[in-house]
């Protein structure tokens, strides 16, 4: 069986509601700054390159302040967790409280459409991983 440390869950729960906040006040920026000046698609990649920089930097600091060991088994879990929950969170946020249907909910899922999403996701379920092997303690 597969035992995380507490403390180590709860801080990473924790830092997931920060990637929450970043992630609305980013989606604000894009549609009311960035989005009329660039148009949509270009407004949803270069809020996509942000947002991944936000969670990048906040990853680091999160790792690098760690107080407790860690293995890298934590940090796939911890990666793991903060990608199911943003992924729920995207769902019901988008689809029940800002009203969006669930194929345009789907549809920033195709990258062969230029929907860069996904790396949004792929940075959440990584860079725990990438960073704790980097700041190895």
């Amino acid at each position: 069986m597969i035992k995380m440390n507490t403390r180590i869950f709860l801080y990473a729960f924790g830092i997931w509601f920060i990637f929450v906040v970043a992630g609305i006040l980013n989606g604000v920026f894009r549609e009311s700054f960035i989005t009329p000046r660039v148009g949509e698609h270009a407004g949803h990649v270069i809020s996509t390159i942000i947002l991944i920089c936000v969670i990048l930097i906040v990853t680091y600091l999160f790792i690098n302040n760690l107080k407790v060991n860690y293995t890298m088994t934590d940090l796939l879990l911890i990666g793991a967790f903060w990608l199911i929950l943003t992924i729920l969170f995207e769902f019901g946020f988008g689809h029940y409280v800002i009203g969006h249907s669930w194929s345009r909910l789907f549809a920033d899922y195709n990258i062969l459409k230029g929907r860069v999403w996904s790396l949004v996701l792929l940075t959440t379920f990584i860079a725990p991983f990438l960073f704790g092997s980097i700041l190895r303690k």
